[in-house]
């Protein structure tokens, strides 16, 4: 099949605008499609219309992968179950403004893990099929796509449908951006979900060089973005807290510049000896619960606490007085509500975080690899916070 289509784009060049009959005619008299890609070709029924999509590197219909009509996928049939690993039909028809994905990487976040439980914001119906951060290249296209083509290398982040751990995946257009071929696919899984989400919430806060901050949770895939940023980008002072020295290890190798061990439940009073009592200008909390009150109880006078989510699945309940005695801000970021909201920042801020990553300044730290077979413990794996960093699934 690739010596057909080699053969039709040399044949190409030089009849793009003849009919399909002079076309093929030509062909054989060039010596470039053999009397066995000619039946091969009527066998396929291909129309000339479909060669020349070919030759543009662009398929709307289903001639590419077409004997292909099954993939695997991770199912979740009932919440709080292990997924199940099935075979699905491939849709028969992509909406205008759809894209087939072949799905290389997904990355594990704490989302996916509270969604597979039944304790997510969303109860997606049921059976359903998790996963939104992931790297792949494009089989198909809608018939209205722009500027993606087949074979792109692409990065999604695929936050209405999910869908993600599995071999292919359908994304609407606008939650999809192309990366470079020479990028890894595992890193470009690992990378804008948690990077983005802090690059937002650091210009929120109005981080500066210098600063002191706080990240708490800091060995997450979130937390590890935020030391990262934070540090080498913005050359603020960090502190991470985590909960082994093996993860505090790794946040000094990211940048922080101290570390605290959030199980000794004394984080305020740590944080307050690091900064000779003055606390930190921003804390970056995605825990929630009972460490909330630990971040009220760091931040300096007029520093501001940055709520990014709330892993403890606790939403502390506070009075706004509690808001005055250090005259601090509250700020809350959620990268999903920026893409229904505010779209033009969410996609320029993604696309920041890509250029980012191709000009070296930031560095997603992948903690370990799964095959998807293995993607029940894959998640437990993140439910236990084993490791530092993001949690790959190896889908190819």
């Amino acid at each position: 099949m690739c010596s057909i289509i080699s053969n039709m784009i040399i044949v190409s060049k030089t009849f793009r605008t003849c009919s399909s009959s002079t076309f093929l005619r030509c062909a054989r008299s060039f010596s470039l499609v053999s009397n066995i890609h000619c039946r091969i070709l009527k066998r396929l029924n291909a129309s000339f219309d479909t060669c020349k999509s070919i030759v543009n590197g662009k398929m709307s219909g289903d001639f590419v992968h077409k004997g292909l009509s099954h993939y695997k996928a991770a199912i979740l049939k009932e919440y709080g179950e292990d997924l199940e690993l099935v075979e699905l039909s491939r849709p028969s028809k992509l909406k205008e403004s759809q894209i087939l994905i072949k799905v290389h990487h997904c990355a594990v976040n704490v989302a996916d893990t509270l969604i597979c439980s039944g304790k997510y914001d969303q109860k997606p119906n049921l059976p359903f099929v998790p996963g939104y951060e992931f790297s792949g290249e494009v089989l198909q296209v809608g018939s209205n796509v722009k500027n993606f083509y087949v074979g792109d290398k692409v990065i999604g982040l695929n936050k209405d449908n999910f869908s993600a751990m599995a071999e292919e995946c359908v994304s609407e257009a606008r939650d999809l951006w192309k990366i470079p071929q020479d990028v890894a696919f595992d890193s470009a899984a690992a990378l804008v979900d948690s990077y983005a989400t802090v690059l937002i919430a650091a210009r929120r806060a109005n981080l500066c060089e210098e600063d002191e901050v706080l990240v708490t949770a800091a060995a997450g895939g979130l937390g590890l973005a935020a030391v990262d940023l934070a540090a080498n980008l913005f050359k603020a002072k960090v502190i991470g807290a985590c909960d082994t020295e093996e993860k505090a290890s790794i946040l000094r190798e990211k940048g922080a510049f101290s570390t605290i061990n959030y199980t000794k439940k004394e984080i305020a009073k740590s944080v307050m000896k690091e900064t000779n009592n003055r606390g930190v200008k921003i804390v970056f909390d995605a825990v929630g619960g009972d460490v909330f009150e630990d971040c009220l109880q760091s931040i300096a006078a007029e520093g501001c606490i940055v709520v990014l989510g709330f892993s403890s699945r606790k939403i502390p309940q506070i009075l706004t007085s509690q808001l005055l005695p250090k005259s601090c801000a509250l700020i809350g970021v959620s990268l999903t509500h920026y893409q229904k909201m505010i779209n033009e920042t969410y996609r320029s801020t993604v696309q920041e975080i890509i250029d980012m990553y191709l000009e070296d300044f930031i560095d997603p730290h992948i903690a370990e690899h799964f095959k998807l077979k293995d993607v029940n413990d894959a998640i437990k794996h993140v439910e236990e916070r084993k490791s530092a960093g993001k949690v790959i699934l190896d889908i190819v």
